[in-house]
């Protein structure tokens, strides 16, 4: 028996030893360095100044942390959108064809992200299929404007991260009693007042999982902006990568970071105590 507990007592203490090594470690070193001062040729000098914060709150740094929540919040009310209709038609189609649609999800959320990145860039292209599709049929476009801006960034958010959002209502949506929905129907109630009145509100704690699944990242999205958008879309994870790769400012890349994280966790503490209310 003693060495039962023993055995749980370590098995207990693997995870937290993880925790503090791979994570807290390293965001006190984020913390630390958010407070320093950059070096004549990108190094780090070790004196405590808070003039990076003080700088991340430029108008120029606000508008673009505003633009990354608008263009998260924005996917994931896509996702949400889209992700409900499809994860409703799983949820209530026969086994053969929920294993089939289950597929259809899953597998690009299981292919590498940079490949379809690559792959939807290299066909919204200058020579690429979207543009020979185009001028066979006579379209007049602009080449150049077809790749690199903002709604290919939007696309390339939602069909990534829609998944996140699917998965959680479909969970939820297996375990739904669709005999209410079988019931209102039979008392006239109409789609709309089906959705509303009696899936959605079964379905607010799988709601608000996946809004976190797909805002939390989708706010810290670097790799996206960079290929799809290019110049023309800077977000906060780029704004971060920036200052760490290129401009080799790490100190006022730690400040962004720290405040990022900040935001973040401002929004699961907001969305934990809606979680609560609701339940």
């Amino acid at each position: 028996m003693t060495q039962d507990k023993s055995a749980v007592r370590f098995l207990g203490w693997a995870p937290l030893t993880w925790y503090i090594v791979f994570l807290m470690f390293p965001l006190t070193i984020v913390a630390a360095t958010a407070f320093a001062t950059r070096g004549l040729y990108g190094g780090i000098e070790w004196s405590f100044t808070p003039a990076n914060f003080a700088r991340a709150f430029d108008p120029l740094y606000v508008s673009i942390l505003m633009r990354s929540f608008l263009l998260s919040l924005g996917t994931t009310f896509a996702c949400f959108l889209l992700g409900f209709p499809f994860a409703y038609s799983m949820a209530t189609a026969s086994e053969r064809m929920r294993n089939i649609l289950i597929m259809l999800i899953a597998i690009p959320f299981l292919t590498n992200l940079v490949i379809r990145i690559c792959a939807l860039k290299a066909f919204t292209s200058f020579d690429g299929p979207l543009a020979s599709l185009l001028t066979l049929l006579h379209v007049k476009f602009d080449p150049y404007a077809l790749s690199q801006n903002g709604p290919l960034v939007a696309f390339g958010m939602v069909s990534t991260y829609m998944p996140l959002m699917v998965f959680p209502l479909y969970a939820s949506l297996e375990r739904f009693d669709f005999t209410l929905v079988e019931a209102a129907e039979d008392l006239g109630a109409t789609f709309w007042q089906i959705a509303t009145r009696i899936v959605i509100p079964s379905l607010k704690g799988a709601m608000l999982s996946g809004l976190l699944l797909v805002f939390i990242p989708a706010m810290g999205e670097f790799l996206i902006p960079d290929l799809l958008g290019g110049a023309k879309v800077m977000l906060a994870g780029n704004l971060v990568s920036e200052q760490f790769l290129k401009a080799r400012d790490w100190p006022f890349g730690s400040a962004l970071s720290a405040l990022l994280m900040i935001l973040l966790s401002l929004v699961v503490i907001a969305i934990r105590r809606l979680e609560k209310r609701v339940q």
